[in-house]
Formats: structure tokens, sequence, C-alpha cells
């Protein structure tokens, strides 16, 4: 807990009641900053100071978890429970120690003191990656597109261009920390780096939030992006769009779309890998006596050439004329036969296949006799 807050009331500071809302904060704090901002109050150290004043208090306020944070400190102090720290500890002779240089060897003192982020500055932080998902046709996944993808989610504000200004306004750099979004923080001997209390750690004032975003940078809106999809993409595969994710925080950058590809099955066409299948259906007779069978690939037809007593399930590899991947070598086409036996048969035909059996020497169930 931030032991600096106990002698310090930033709700009476504002003006605003222990239950305000974070509208009623803000507002309260924009009213304040407009009376009590240095350029209009030139020379005037007082307002300058109560400027600081009211600059910490909403820099608390105007944040969740430092709200909470605060609370909890608030009421220890009005039930007597907030103790404090005895002695001077294992250093003597009087000097000012930085915890952040004491590295890993007292790692956890700035919780210890009440600083939650360990002593660091905020500074910049990039955005979160969001996702979406995209359907494709097989002739679009194989080829390649360029299409469009709504994402709904946390994008820069429209109005203001994502620095939390209203248009024609200007950000300054925060007077309390010098832009570093950091200040120092004594305590006894020690001496703790905390997020500047007047600008939050983000080392700038917003005089006037935009009205839209209400100074957050940010809304939550419906974009387009726009997506090239390369040749050949599988499906289930990721496109990653860099910077077209969520936007980052005191300046940092944004986050990656990750844009998620199904594609639809084809008709005719299996896929593997950049590879092509096709069931090929011949005729009894064909398989038999051997034939020549025209097949579909991605750019016109192909011949293939199905020698006679060829098996059902035979498959025949067709060199290059699979998927071609904008880098690499083009796959193959594999077609498989599948031989077709009619469900009726004329009456002649009938005769035919019976003359047939008459002479045929070949036992196909030979291999399934067992000698005693």
């Amino acid at each position: 807990m931030n032991r600096d807050w106990a002698d310090k009331d930033f709700y009476q500071t504002l003006g605003v009641p222990k239950d305000a809302t974070a509208d009623q904060i803000k507002r309260a704090y924009r009213k304040l900053a407009q009376q009590l901002h240095p350029d209009a109050n030139p020379g005037d150290a007082r307002a300058e100071e109560k400027f600081k004043d009211v600059s910490e208090a909403y820099g608390v306020l105007s944040h969740s978890d430092q709200r909470k944070e605060y609370d909890e400190v608030r009421r220890l102090v009005e039930t007597g429970g907030f103790g404090g720290f005895g002695g001077r500890g294992p250093f003597t002779g009087g000097q000012r120690v930085r915890v952040e240089d004491l590295g890993g060897l007292f790692g956890g003192i700035g919780d210890l003191f009440g600083f939650g982020n360990g002593g660091r500055n905020r500074g910049p932080r990039r955005g979160v990656d969001t996702s979406a998902d995209l359907t494709l046709s097989f002739n679009d996944a194989i080829q390649g597109v360029t299409t469009t993808v709504a994402v709904r989610g946390e994008a820069p504000c429209s109005r203001c261009g994502g620095n939390g200004a209203e248009p024609g306004t200007a950000v300054n750099t925060c007077p309390t920390c010098g832009g570093t979004g950091s200040v120092a923080q004594n305590q006894g001997m020690f001496s703790f780096a905390q997020p500047c209390p007047q600008c939050g750690g983000s080392g700038r004032i917003v005089a006037t939030p935009c009205t839209q975003c209400r100074g957050r940078g940010r809304e939550t809106r419906s974009r387009n992006i726009k997506v090239r999809i390369p040749a050949g993409i599988n499906d289930g595969a990721t496109v990653r769009l860099a910077g077209k994710g969520g936007p980052g925080s005191d300046g940092g950058p944004a986050g990656d779309l990750l844009v998620k590809v199904t594609v639809t099955p084809h008709g005719v066409f299996g896929r593997r890998g950049d590879d092509l299948t096709i069931d090929v259906p011949i005729s009894y007779t064909e398989a038999t006596l051997g034939t020549s069978v025209e097949i579909p690939t991605l750019n016109g037809v192909v011949n293939i050439k199905i020698p006679g007593g060829t098996p059902t399930g035979k498959v025949f590899r067709v060199k290059g004329r699979g998927i071609k991947p904008e880098r690499g070598p083009a796959g193959d086409l594999y077609a498989k036969v599948e031989v077709v036996v009619p469900r009726k048969v004329s009456r002649e035909e009938q005769k035919l296949l019976e003359q047939l059996a008459e002479h045929e020497t070949e036992d196909p169930r030979a291999h399934l006799k067992v000698t005693p």
C-alpha cells in the first residue's frame, strides 16, 4: 500500500463523494483543471500547487485498481489499522538507497512499501492481439485473393486519432514527471520510482479530453480490414496482420490481427498439402481391357492411360498438376480409379456375362483356400 496516501483525501480535493462514479470524477477534474491550470493563472504559485493536487487526485481515482488501493489505505487510516515501520533497518550512515538499483536482491521490497508495480514506470504498452475468422472458397484459397474481414473491438478513436484530446487542443508534457511517466518517491533511506500521480504514467496531460472517447484515445467499433490471402493457403491456416489489432497504451504499438482461414471443400478435388486428389470411375470392361480416360485439373484436362487389368483403388500420379503455391514448385494430382459395378444390366448383357464366366480361367478367391 502507498503510505503517502494516508493523509490525503482525494475525494475532498476533487469535491466529489466517496461513491462518485467515474464520469463524476472526470467532470470534477476537468472543471478544476480548467480553473487552476498554470496557463490560466500565470505566476500564481498557489493555483499551480492546487492544480498538482487535483491532478494527483484524478490520477489515482481515475484508475480503478489504484482507486481500490487508495480506498483501502483510507479505510485503514480511519479504523486505526495503519501501522508504521520501526527502526532504521540494516542500512546505516544516513544515505538514501534507490530500490530499483538493488536489483533482484530486494525484488519484492517495492510491494512491501506500497508500490505495487515494483517501482517501474508503466511506460508504453503494446495493444492486445485480436482474432477474426474468414471463410474462403476452394478456388480463392488455391489462387489467392485480396478481401476484407469485419473486426469489432477496441480501435483508435476516430475523432481524436487516438491521442485522447479534443481535436484542435494540445496534449502537454506532464509538468510533474517531465514526460518520463515516473517520479521518485522517498521512503526513509529508500528512494522508489513509481508512476507519476499526475499523468498516471503516460507522461502526458490532456487538458481537454476528446468528447467522443472521453480521453481514452480508443473506442469500440467495427472495422473492415483488408487482408491479402496468399495462393495455396491451407484450411485452418492463420494470417497475421501486424499492427491491425488492439491499440497500444501511452504511445505503445498496436497489437496484431490474427485471421483464421476456413476453406470450403471442392465438389471434385480433395487436397493433401499442395497435392490434389480425384476419384475416377471406370467400368469393368475398361479396367479389364484398358482405356484412356480424360480427367479435369485446375487448368484444363489431361488424359491418363489405364492399362488392362487395373484393379479398383489403383492410383495414378499426374506430375505438376496440383496446387501452385506462391513459393515453391507445384504439387501433383493423384487420380484413384474406382471400378463401377452396374446395378442393372440388360438381358443381352447378362447373356454375354454368363458366357464370359464360363470361359474364365482365373479364380479370384484362390488365395482363400486352406489345405487341410
